[in-house]
């Protein structure tokens, strides 16, 4: 038993190692975890106590943890036997299906990354790039309950979206997006998903897919996760809010209607830009009916990089204004009680649907750039008329109540700055005194000039009282 034995060097090594990970495995790896599992708690606990709105623990669960979840919950396990019932497959092959969907739809947030990163990183960008103002925001959100789940709902102009609510809601809590396949490519799929965003197939038609997706969707409103989402489902081609798309919604109301122990309240945002980053590529799809963007991530940082050198060498002025509105809170539970005895589930998410892109459209602010180019249009115009113009929409968007975001000088200020910045890019000619589109322009002035139009026709179609 005491004998000697003798044994290779890196026989002996190798045993060595062994038995140190399995000595810190077991003893020393949970302590550091404990240890540093209680700063974080700590560290938390201070960050609710400052926030409006504390974040939720579902938020903090992690991800296989939240992956484990959603797999075995009962509505996808009835799924799962649904899936292999019609398709012929074995059980546990669609159960392996539905946990890979579980794993690519699940975030995996950290804190210190959003808080100490993506906020900071957010407002920089954004001030890189534009005067950023806060436009209206109606009073009735503060009166909102601090149990109730909120939603902000918006329209999607750019992806500069998400870095600008990112920013601007910082103070009041941590947002959970819904982001679609663009964001799935290494490395920002990572550092998206510790944001607290999952992931999506926008026009997934799998049953399966979908009633994964719609648990988690349910599990994280239930639970109080303050979320954003874009009803319309892509960026504007044509820069006027769209109709919804009622997927998120529907799982949201019906997963209220099953559970309504806690109100659901959507804030309706509006965000309007001077210039819009990506402004070509998206009347160029408008035109083709061919909406596909390729993420091309060096093309994405050699533009930023030019930006910060013209900037650092004060050759930059920026891209105009970019504002962020806030209109009047829509509670799920009002909206549902108010609803005829009898209404089906679908009309009832139908409904929430128009009612919510309504109230977007009344949040988006009017900004010096599109507020021109809706009033040159598309034929020439007398520089003398163009005041008159100008000053006509605006008393009518005024009185209408849609929020305005116009320079100092109000409406004339708003046609030095917009006209300037329209002639700057050459969508605009001045020839004997006359405003002209230029050519080949003439979709990118019609792109700014929509929101407004849209403005002007629903201010139109509304009776008057």
């Amino acid at each position: 038993m005491f004998s000697t034995v003798e044994l290779p060097l890196w026989l002996f090594v190798l045993i060595v190692a062994f038995a140190a990970v399995a000595f810190l495995s077991h003893f020393l790896f949970p302590s550091v975890r404990w240890f540093f599992r209680r700063r974080m708690e700590r560290a938390v606990a201070r960050l609710n106590a400052r926030l409006v709105r504390p974040i939720s623990p579902f938020k903090f669960m992690r991800r296989q943890d939240v992956v484990v979840r959603l797999a075995y919950d009962p509505k996808v396990m009835a799924a799962v036997v649904e899936e292999a019932t019609e398709t012929g497959k074995p059980e546990n092959v669609v159960f392996d299906e539905a946990r890979s969907y579980a794993r690519e739809i699940a975030p995996a947030f950290s804190a210190t990354l959003y808080f100490g990163f993506a906020t900071s990183a957010a407002r920089w960008l954004s001030q890189l790039f534009y005067r950023v103002k806060v436009g209206k925001v109606d009073d009735a959100i503060a009166e909102i309950d601090p149990r109730a789940t909120v939603v902000f709902v918006m329209n999607h102009r750019s992806n500069m979206d998400y870095v600008l609510v990112t920013w601007l809601v910082a103070d009041r809590s941590a947002i959970s997006y819904a982001v679609g396949e663009w964001a799935r490519i290494w490395p920002l799929s990572a550092l998206i998903r510790s944001t607290g965003a999952y992931f999506i197939r926008r026009n997934s038609r799998n049953h399966l897919y979908r009633q994964v997706l719609a648990r988690y969707v349910q599990m994280a409103t239930a639970e109080g996760t303050t979320q954003a989402i874009f009803p319309e489902g892509g960026l504007s081609l044509d820069g006027r809010v769209g109709a919804a798309k009622l997927g998120l919604l529907s799982y949201m109301v019906q997963g209220f209607e099953h559970e309504p122990s806690r109100d659901v309240v959507f804030v309706p945002v509006g965000l309007a830009y001077d210039r819009v980053l990506e402004d070509r590529l998206l009347t160029e799809a408008h035109q083709t009916g061919i909406r596909r963007f390729r993420a091309r991530p060096l093309a994405i940082l050699g533009f930023i990089w030019r930006m910060i050198w013209r900037k650092l060498t004060g050759r930059f002025p920026g891209f105009g204004t970019a504002t962020v509105a806030f209109g009047a809170p829509l509670s799920l539970r009002e909206f549902v009680g108010d609803r005829t005895e009898g209404l089906s589930f679908e009309r009832v998410t139908v409904g929430l649907g128009v009612r919510l892109m309504e109230e977007v459209q009344k949040s988006v602010p009017v900004l010096p750039v599109p507020l021109v180019a809706a009033a040159i249009g598309t034929s020439p115009v007398p520089r003398a008329e163009l005041p008159g113009r100008v000053a006509d929409i605006v008393e009518r968007l005024e009185a209408a109540g849609q929020p305005l975001e116009l320079p100092e000088g109000g409406a004339l200020g708003a046609i030095v700055e917009g006209l300037g910045a329209l002639i700057q890019r050459d969508m605009i000619l001045e020839l004997e005194n006359a405003l002209c589109p230029a050519p080949g322009k003439e979709a990118l002035l019609a792109y700014y000039a929509s929101p407004i139009l849209q403005m002007l026709e629903r201010v139109a179609a509304t009776p008057q009282t």
